[in-house]
Parts: C-alpha cells; sequence; structure tokens
C-alpha cells in the first residue's frame, strides 16, 4: 500500500466518523458503540458493495471512479474543498516534481510596489507553504510571524510567543492546519515535505493534521496582541495572486474610526 492510499482511506475514516447514523438515515435499534456511520452503513448508502468499499478503505482499490467518489462525497456531506481533496487523494499527480532545492517564486515587483504604498496596512504575501515572501513594515510590528523570511505554520506550532500574541490560539491553529491541508489538495508535491517536517517536531500539528479536516478561511476576523498596544481585532480578506507560484495576499484592516484603526495609525 502506498502512503497516497493511506491517505485515502484515512480521510474517507475520518470523514465517515463525523457523520450521525440517525440523520443520515439509518435505523439502528441497538446500542452503537462506534462513532459515526459503521463501513458497511457508508457503502450500502452510496449505492456500493460493502467489500468493495472495504477495498477503497484499506487501500486495495487505488482508482475509484469519478461516480464513486461523488457518491461517497453525497453520503459524507463534504462541501467543495472538502471535495477536492478527495479528488486529489484519489488522482494523485502522475509525476510529482522535485522541489525539495528549487527556491520560492520571487513576488511580482507590481505586487512588491502596491506593498511599498499600503504603509498604513498590514499586508504579506506568502508561498503554498505559508512562507512569509513579503510584507509591509506595519505587518511586522503588529505580528513578528508576518515578517518576510517566517513561516506562518512553524511560529504557530513552534515559536512560544505564539499562544501569547493569539489569543485565540486553539481555533486558529485548526484553521492553520485545515488550510495548509486545502492548499496541499492541489499543490502536494510542493507540501509533502514540509508537511514531514511538521509531523515530526509538532505532536499537536500532528493531531490536528491526522483529524483530516480541511477548510479554507478566505476572510475574517482575528484577535491578536501586540506589544505595547494591547489586543487589537482586525478584519482580514485574501486574495489568490494570479499565476502558476501560488502565492496569496492578507491584508489585514481595523473598522474606520475604531480603536484599532487609532492603534495602527500610531504604529505606522
Amino acid at each position: 500500500m502506498t502512503h497516497d492510499d493511506e491517505r485515502l482511506g484515512s480521510f474517507l475514516r475520518s470523514r465517515r466518523e463525523k457523520i450521525d447514523a440517525a440523520s443520515a438515515g439509518v435505523v439502528d435499534n441497538t446500542r452503537r458503540r462506534v462513532k459515526g456511520l459503521r463501513r458497511e452503513e457508508l457503502a450500502l448508502l452510496a449505492g456500493l458493495s460493502p467489500s468493495y468499499y472495504a477495498r477503497i478503505e484499506q487501500g486495495r482499490d487505488r482508482h475509484p471512479s469519478r461516480e464513486i467518489l461523488a457518491a461517497l462525497a453525497r453520503v459524507l456531506r463534504l462541501d467543495d474543498t472538502e471535495r477536492a481533496y478527495l479528488w486529489s487523494l484519489a488522482m494523485p499527480p502522475l509525476a510529482p516534481a522535485d522541489n525539495d532545492t528549487a527556491p520560492a517564486p520571487p513576488v511580482r515587483p507590481g505586487v512588491l510596489h502596491l506593498l511599498e504604498r499600503w504603509a498604513d496596512l498590514p499586508a504579506f504575501v506568502v508561498g503554498p507553504g505559508r512562507d512569509v515572501l513579503a510584507g509591509t513594515a506595519l505587518a511586522a510590528r503588529v505580528n513578528p510571524a508576518w515578517s518576510t523570511g517566517h513561516n506562518l505554520i512553524e511560529f504557530t506550532f513552534l515559536d512560544p510567543r505564539a499562544r501569547t500574541i493569539y489569543p485565540d490560539w486553539e481555533a486558529i491553529s485548526l484553521q492553520a492546519v485545515a488550510g495548509l491541508r486545502a492548499t496541499a489538495a492541489t499543490r502536494r508535491a510542493e507540501l509533502d515535505g514540509f508537511v514531514a517536517h511538521m509531523r515530526e517536531r509538532s505532536e499537536t500539528f500532528r493531531a490536528l493534521w491526522d483529524s483530516h479536516d480541511v477548510y479554507e478561511r478566505v476572510m475574517g476576523e482575528k484577535r491578536l496582541h501586540v506589544d505595547g498596544v494591547g489586543i487589537l481585532r482586525l478584519s482580514f480578506e485574501t486574495f489568490g495572486l494570479a499565476g502558476p507560484e501560488g502565492h496569496v495576499l492578507y491584508v489585514y484592516f481595523p473598522q474606520p474610526g475604531s480603536t484599532e484603526d487609532q492603534a495602527l495609525r500610531g504604529l505606522a
């Protein structure tokens, strides 16, 4: 069994364990001792034979059809991001690229020029592995993790400052891993080595990664503890930059006239 087969089976298993059997239409008058759906229950709800589904989950059927994947996604109630990840596991790249020594593609000059103009906003660009490739000076003042050369995932799980800077560290750590897994759906050759590195260095990261949650938080709000200022509540938006590099622009901003607005002006 290959590592791809193991990941497909683990993902399917983790999703079926989250489905409430009664809400899925399973009638069971016995005392259940398992979480979620049993393997054979998922198979029948998806219109598959239990023995065939068992082969998929055990990695003995490596190429389930599009129709089978769609049926499993329907029963497991996967959203669009989870469906994309399922598809990436069932249809891995034919020839993973050797990216171990390849340098990160540079941020385009036009994007760097925009960052220079945005002196009053914390904004930065990250690569697929969450390396910070460029940013405004204010971003580095608000959060050291947003400084060029840092990695958002490594900072969250390996830097002791993270739990102070992020008052909502538990939620942020969940989102960080789920978002990285979503990126891995389309850029696995680039990220496999980094994921293995993080699994070795952080037990918490390993546990969250093995939970197989996958989703992207492309907008929202985050609380940060800033030295000399206190807690700032900032909104954020993310923008995928067109091109093969997989760069994403993060922009944080306060509500107009808020105390956060005044604090950022002072820091800038």
